[in-house]
């Protein structure tokens, strides 16, 4: 059924800020999760220039900057640019991309990296594709299952090496593709799915949202099809820990707790390695590293606080950005959420996630635990 938003979509970019209690907030989108070092170094140094010193993931895999001063959006965008973090001014919210972890580098039945450049380049390069909503997500999984289940409203899944599913509002379409021509399919949906909304009113910010959306969009669409298959669901996290890759090197992924990297952290992830991969779970890949290298990363990164044990509470538990960055929260929720890590009151079998009001914000899909605040303290479940 047609979402009727009451409002524009607000959604917040690198120069459309948004303005929060602790100042002013851009979200840096990161398609695939993808980033070369000296991107990353360029991003920890606007967080230190410009906003209060550290990065925030976010379940897209993006990156956000708080404590931005009125005005400093410029500066950022002129940064980003020249980094190649900016390629459309006008396409800039639109390029939400969640492409599978260490995909290319380890499992997957293809390598999902060039999707991810080829598939951004077709956003930025159609005029009419900026009036998307600054909530349209597309994920790319190379056939592990990781991404499609975390609500993209258009979607590849790779099946074999020579066959891709198209995905609607995270459902098998029944559309298939090679891997050669599947973003041409994709971004053919893309532009159905815009050509649908507008039909409907223009008003829903989801494909999810509109009457029908998942057979009106594939019916405007022309292509091979096949009987739907089930779609995997959204795991609970992503990898932690060390993994070989095919090519006998070695990458780290860690888990960075609230997703909050200090300018400091994201410096020495740029020091280890040429790129990183950013992923849903606010967690970080270092790939590539020779073996003589791991473990000094390992011991160097883990000393900054981030987590590569499995078994962590940092794994299952969340938050939103709480006190004192959103006027809307009852409380500091990450302070509390990290003494109830320390003091090990987190349950063991649970994902928790701490909010500073009932919107929730940032709470992760499937089974999680709430800890709400409210004005008499926090309510569990």
């Amino acid at each position: 059924m047609t979402s009727s938003r009451p409002r524009a979509d607000a959604c917040p970019g690198a120069l459309q800020t948004h303005s929060a209690a602790d100042g002013e907030l851009a979200r840096v989108r990161v398609p695939g999760g993808l980033l070369t070092t000296a991107q990353l170094r360029v991003l920890a140094a606007a967080a230190r220039d410009l906003g209060d010193g550290a990065l925030e993931m976010t379940s897209r895999g993006n990156l956000q900057l708080r404590g931005l001063a009125p005005g400093a959006a410029r500066d950022l965008g002129d940064r980003l640019a020249a980094a190649g973090l900016l390629p459309s001014e006008t396409h800039e919210r639109v390029r939400n991309v969640l492409a599978s972890a260490l995909t290319g580098r380890a499992g997957g039945l293809l390598d999902a990296r060039p999707w991810v450049t080829a598939l951004d380049a077709g956003l930025c390069a159609d005029p009419a594709l900026a009036a998307l909503p600054g909530r349209y997500l597309a994920t790319l999984d190379d056939g592990r299952g990781d991404v499609s289940g975390l609500g993209g409203d258009v979607g590849l899944l790779a099946l074999s090496a020579s066959s891709v599913a198209l995905l609607l509002a995270g459902e098998d379409s029944g559309l298939r593709a090679s891997p050669a021509g599947a973003v041409d399919l994709l971004l053919a949906a893309t532009r159905a799915f815009l050509a649908e909304r507008d039909a409907q009113g223009g008003t829903a910010w989801r494909l999810a949202e509109l009457d029908g959306g998942v057979a009106r969009v594939a019916a405007r669409l022309d292509g091979t099809w096949s009987a739907p298959v089930a779609v995997p669901p959204a795991p609970e996290g992503g990898p932690v820990g060390a993994q070989t890759q095919g090519d006998g090197r070695t990458a780290l992924i860690g888990v960075v707790p609230l997703g909050r990297i200090a300018a400091g952290q994201a410096e020495l992830l740029a020091s280890l390695t040429a790129e990183v991969q950013l992923t849903p779970w606010r967690s970080v890949v270092v790939p590539d590293l020779a073996e003589d290298r791991v473990d000094d990363a390992a011991v160097d990164l883990y000393r900054t606080g981030v987590v590569f044990d499995a078994a962590s509470p940092w794994v299952r538990v969340t938050a939103c950005a709480g006190r004192p960055g959103c006027a809307k929260s009852l409380a500091d929720v990450r302070a509390d959420a990290a003494a109830a890590v320390a003091s090990g009151a987190v349950p063991g079998d649970s994902r928790v996630h701490w909010a500073g009001c009932e919107r929730r914000c940032g709470r992760p899909r499937g089974d999680v635990l709430d800890v709400v605040a409210t004005p008499a303290g926090y309510r569990v479940g």
